[in-house]
């Protein structure tokens, strides 16, 4: 990329880059402030306000949106008649998990075998450092050819909608020609991705009860009727044999016809262990982009270690579901919870709580800001073609942005790859792909300028 002076001046400020987002992946800016400081993201979002004003961004302000955590938004003017450019990104992170299965601490960026590694690096600390290496690219080849609005927000990852509620309330806020929301990756490591759907999601908190209080199972257990065992079986209702998501009502034969996405390298890239199968029917594809999918995400009851010989009163789970494009995702909500209360046995009394929703996505690519894009690609990453794919996961902002902005053209970037192993253990960033990205994000404002 040195035959191209925008390249050469990323390349030139990647040491900078590195630092950036080592001081900013160094906040623990979980947003459950029961996990962790609040103080962690605020100062987070701090960082990223002080880094928007030193590069000449007006109007800049700390949102308190109404889940109680902030979003930190600027403005940088144009020229005269120009368009306006949203880059979006969140500041908020993924729990570290267990930290004692990272390699290195997970709020220190840490270089190993050609990648940083820390929690957030990828998914989305390093979005915002793509945005500044980008502006920062064109202010000094020239100026920025477009007005820019950059939202950050911070509590992406908690799906509690905040974000949505204040732009709904605030709808000329970030109102813009075109959005580039930073938050999804490449495919592959090295090949230009657009993400043209995603999934939405939905969160439930089931809870059963059976007892008054915990039973001897030897003196009772054979009828007394176990919460736990009552809150298994009924998990176990949301998968087939195959391990398909089976929720009641809710369509689940959807197919992929973009890029296809090998068997054997998604087995690679998910870490699945020798003998063990795939879940689902359908190509890979359409089971991660177009299908249900609903994943157990936690369960409430007493730990192996420290157990005793007990009937359960009482256990309850958190249950997500991710919900295709095409889907209303308030309508797979009601779905999931009927089918969580109906097939609950023994007459258990049963809980269902709504935490989270996020409707899916699906982009226009026949825009001019995806030729846009296309070409910026071209650019930063010589001889290769832009790919379309689909992301299981789901960004909620999207969809609420589609609403209130229906002319806006929404384009989804960003530096989550198979490699980055987000919302995992050793969750990193290839630094190659961030100086590829930045490269291609500062081309993409020129052209959409000229278009």
């Amino acid at each position: 990329m040195s035959s191209n002076p925008v390249a050469e001046t990323v390349a030139s400020l990647m040491p900078r880059a590195k630092e950036e987002l080592a001081a900013l992946v160094a906040f623990k800016s979980v947003a459950d402030f029961d996990q962790f400081p609040r103080s962690e993201s605020v100062g987070a979002a701090n960082w990223i306000a002080a880094a928007l004003r030193a590069e000449g961004f007006q109007d800049v302000e700390l949102l308190d949106t109404p889940d109680g955590t902030q979003s930190v938004y600027g403005y940088l003017p144009g020229p005269e008649g120009a368009k306006t450019v949203l880059l979006y990104a969140h500041y908020d992170v993924q729990p570290p998990l267990d930290e004692a299965g990272w390699a290195t601490p997970p709020f220190e960026l840490t270089e190993r075998d050609g990648r940083w590694y820390g929690r957030g690096a990828a998914d989305c600390k390093g979005g915002v450092l793509m945005h500044l290496l980008a502006l920062r690219a064109l202010k000094a080849n020239g100026g920025v050819p477009v007005h820019v609005k950059v939202i950050a927000e911070g509590s992406e990852e908690q799906g509690t909608g905040g974000l949505e509620r204040y732009a709904e309330a605030h709808p000329e806020l970030l109102a813009a020609d075109t959005v580039v929301i930073g938050d999804t990756g490449n495919f592959r490591v090295g090949l230009p991705t657009v993400t043209a759907t995603l999934r939405g999601m939905t969160m439930l908190r089931v809870t059963v009860d059976t007892l008054e209080g915990n039973l001897h199972s030897g003196q009772f257990g054979g009828a007394a009727p176990d919460a736990l065992a009552a809150l298994i079986r009924v998990l176990d209702s949301l998968r087939a044999e195959d391990g398909s998501t089976t929720v009641d009502g809710l369509a689940a034969d959807s197919t992929w016809d973009g890029l296809a996405y090998d068997e054997e390298q998604f087995r690679r890239d998910a870490r699945v262990l020798d003998g063990v199968e795939l879940i689902g029917s359908g190509s890979v594809a359409d089971r991660i982009w177009a299908r249900p999918a609903v994943t157990v995400l936690g369960i409430d009851c007493p730990p192996v270690v420290g157990a005793t010989p007990s009937v359960q009163a009482g256990a309850r789970a958190l249950v997500s579901l991710r919900v295709p494009p095409g889907v209303d995702a308030a309508e797979a909500t009601k779905l999931l919870r009927a089918h969580l209360e109906t097939r609950t046995p023994w007459g258990a009394r049963v809980r269902v709580e709504q935490i989270g929703q996020g409707q899916p996505f699906r982009a226009d690519t026949t825009s001019p800001a995806y030729q846009a894009m296309a070409d910026a690609m071209a650019v930063a990453y010589p001889g290769e073609e832009l790919q379309y794919a689909g992301q299981g996961g789901s960004i909620p902002l999207c969809n609420t942005l589609a609403s209130l902005y229906p002319e806006a053209e929404i384009l989804l970037i960003g530096l989550s790859e198979p490699e980055a192993q987000i919302h995992a253990v050793n969750e990193s960033v290839s630094p190659e792909e961030l100086e590829r990205l930045s490269v291609a994000e500062a081309h993409f404002l020129r052209n959409y300028a000229a278009s």
